[in-house]
């Protein structure tokens, strides 16, 4: 499936920046620079031979304008970094590509939380974990999916250490 270039783009940020947290998480801490530079410069220049430099700055600037991306200055150079926007909309890629299926019995899962405030990193994080499951916000702290994801939900709720946290339910019809 050929993705527009603005989708396409925005995946790639976002799997860039999922791999460069993995590996700051298991490195010893580097300056950004140190880490983000090779990586970000790579990219820029392949989606340069893309489109002329005149093209991409257009480009990023449409990006900009439209919320998914800011322009940091950072030790000196600058860097892209992806606003809650461009990460919901390259999440929605990722799903989409995933192609995950709905539950064949047409019921849903659905996840109720109530993380405390001091573990409010794990709590954002495990948000945007929902996102990528394909999960919906039913309101704050309750949210449901149509598709077939209790595995990845119990996978995602083991790694942020939040069990005593969450609790799922499979649910058949949801009435709004």
């Amino acid at each position: 499936m050929k993705l527009p270039l603005t989708d396409q783009f925005l995946l790639d940020i976002y799997t860039f920046l999922e791999k460069v947290g993995d590996t700051y998480r298991s490195l010893v801490p580097r300056t950004m620079k140190e880490v983000l530079y090779p990586e970000l410069f790579k990219m820029r220049k392949e989606y340069a031979r893309k489109r002329d430099r005149r093209q991409f700055g257009q480009f990023l600037h449409y990006l900009k304008k439209k919320g998914y991306i800011q322009i940091k200055k950072l030790e000196h150079k600058r860097g892209v970094l992806l606003t809650p926007q461009g990460v919901a909309r390259a999440l929605e890629v990722k799903r989409v590509l995933k192609g995950k299926q709905k539950r064949p019995d047409g019921k849903w899962q659905m996840i109720i939380f109530d993380i405390p405030e001091k573990r409010r990193g794990a709590r954002d994080s495990f948000r945007i974990a929902l996102i990528d499951l394909g999960y919906e916000k039913l309101q704050e702290s309750v949210w449901v999916s149509p598709y077939d994801v209790a595995e990845e939900t119990e996978k995602v709720t083991r790694d942020h250490n939040l069990d005593s946290y969450i609790r799922t339910f499979l649910i058949e019809e949801i009435s709004v």
